[in-house]
């Protein structure tokens, strides 16, 4: 059950749920995507080998697209989300009623226990735009962590090889609807800052559109790896992908864990 501060579905836009909140909640389950079942399945089987039985703790746990699954397997599973309308939604699918959701920031927030498995998927890390802020999220994963638990974040490669001299823009979606509408969506890029945009352009059959820009921080394998260092943790697998494949340099993206010292 949501002991922890249950959330209820909000007829409009709250603020405090930062950049997920209730017009885009109500569109995060759509079928399909990364909710198809060929995605999500692979992704709970690593989580459910890596905890070993023991409690685990999503981080960003959102619509609880893959909580609520691993705890339908009958894995122990707590989460953090910011989003409150996000959050209403975990108790609606199967296993989302054993999910225990604490509303707060994976930054700071704190829940009892010790865990695991602690997890952080689908480039959340990158929801957090200062460097600061992301060796935050590390150590609050640490202090989450029973000595020789284990912290896994998915996260993608920046395209920045596709970006030739003067160009900042990567398209990374161009899908007409066949009606005279369709989706464009493209990632924009400050190689100083390591700031960068996702930028998604709606148009529907009557001509209305809908633009939406969202703030991201990119971040390198070897960056990560020194956060661990200072949150007291070390590598112990990388991954291309969830079926445990090497990370070559053609990958777009890794899974990467980390284990807190016994």
């Amino acid at each position: 059950m949501n002991t922890h501060g249950p959330a209820t579905r909000q007829p409009y836009d709250d603020p405090s749920d930062g950049w997920f909140p209730e017009s885009v909640a109500a569109e995060y389950d759509a079928p399909g995507g990364a909710n198809a079942p060929e995605v999500v399945t692979p992704i709970v089987d690593v989580l459910e080998d890596l905890a070993e039985g023991g409690p685990v703790l999503e981080f960003a746990v959102g619509t609880g697209r893959i909580a609520a699954p691993l705890a339908a397997r009958g894995v122990p599973v707590s989460g953090i989300e910011l989003s409150k309308a996000m959050a209403a939604r975990i108790p609606d699918k199967p296993g989302g009623e054993a999910v225990k959701v604490t509303i707060g920031d994976m930054r700071t927030t704190r829940v009892p226990g010790e865990f695991s498995l602690v997890f952080l998927v689908f480039n959340t890390i990158s929801n957090v735009t200062t460097q600061d802020g992301q060796v935050e999220v590390f150590r609050n994963a640490a202090a989450h962590l029973r000595p020789g638990g284990l912290f896994l974040i998915e996260v993608g490669l920046p395209s920045l090889r596709r970006l030739p001299p003067g160009q900042d823009t990567v398209p990374f979606a161009v899908e007409p609807d066949g009606h005279g509408g369709g989706y464009l969506g493209f990632d924009q890029f400050d190689v100083v800052t390591q700031q960068f945009t996702s930028n998604h352009v709606t148009v529907s059959p009557d001509g209305r559109g809908r633009f939406r820009r969202i703030p991201f921080r990119y971040v390198w394998p070897s960056e990560l790896d020194l956060m661990a260092r200072i949150a007291g943790m070390r590598l112990k697998y990388r991954w291309s992908d969830w079926d445990r494949s090497e990370l070559t340099a053609e990958s777009t993206k890794h899974v990467s864990v980390w284990e807190k010292p016994w």
